[in-house]
């Protein structure tokens, strides 16, 4: 693998999630494409989209449906790339889009690793890799960002660390998609700021490219403990997405 190669895989990814060609991310004028069902998707993702902006910092890609590709393309263009993912601009895309029902819900921006800069990193407790089978009891609030209940059978490899016997923080990755699996990290409060979410996610990083596969991680901008935990282990900003949903999905949230 190289960081051309992960760059690659990623946005032929997120080619089929928007229903759109991997070369459009590097065009220099912004794509709309109507979005459709895709079984190569990401496995948590609910198509097809309303309205999906997504953007590697050379252009926006929209995925929408035929009611809002005039709104959405007119957006996309009115605004410089990085402004049409803050505010006060997107208030005129939430305007638009709550007229037929439909809200901004998700944003977050989405790190890959940077080899030249990823190492394993030490960790002053005992660790072990862990497989699906030894997830079983470890499904409670505890670990809900480094497991999900909700897709079990995505929960396929993790890192987790030790203290006579005790798990105390936990590493796992969600086969999301065919060559992408996604990171998500857990320590529990008392073992904080000692090195150990780091020093998980750099090993189940490793691991998941031992197994041929993109490890991918994410992050909402505002949290800055997850993003300085990417960066610590060597991973980099390489897209952001914006999601809406319909208004009672929100709600329900």
């Amino acid at each position: 693998m190289t960081n051309e190669m992960l760059l690659k895989i990623a946005m032929e990814q997120s080619a089929i999630d928007l229903t759109c060609k991997s070369s459009d991310f590097m065009e220099e004028k912004n794509k709309i494409v109507l979005s459709k069902t895709n079984v190569g998707a990401r496995k948590y993702l609910e198509l097809p989209f309303t309205c999906n902006l997504v953007s590697y910092g050379k252009n926006i890609v929209a995925s929408v449906q035929e009611e809002w590709k005039e709104a959405v393309w007119n957006y996309i263009n009115s605004y410089p790339i990085e402004h049409c993912f803050e505010t006060p601009n997107l208030y005129r895309l939430n305007d638009a889009l709550q007229k037929g029902g439909q809200k901004i819900c998700f944003m977050a921006e989405y790190f890959l690793p940077d080899l030249n800069l990823l190492k394993k990193q030490d960790c002053s407790y005992f660790t072990k890799v862990l497989k699906q089978e030894d997830f079983c009891d470890l499904y409670t609030k505890d670990w809900s960002n480094a497991l999900c209940e909700k897709r079990k059978q995505l929960d396929i490899l993790g890192v987790g660390a030790y203290e006579n016997g005790k798990l105390i923080g936990l590493a796992g990755c969600s086969a999301d998609c065919d060559k992408m699996w996604q990171i998500g990290v857990d320590v529990l409060p008392e073992y904080r700021k000692k090195g150990i979410a780091s020093a998980l996610t750099s090993k189940l990083t490793l691991a998941i490219l031992e197994r041929e596969k993109v490890p991918f991680y994410c992050a909402a901008w505002s949290n800055i403990k997850s993003v300085r935990n990417a960066i610590r282990c060597g991973f980099r900003p390489a897209w952001v997405e914006l999601t809406a949903k319909p208004i009672e999905f929100r709600a329900d949230l």
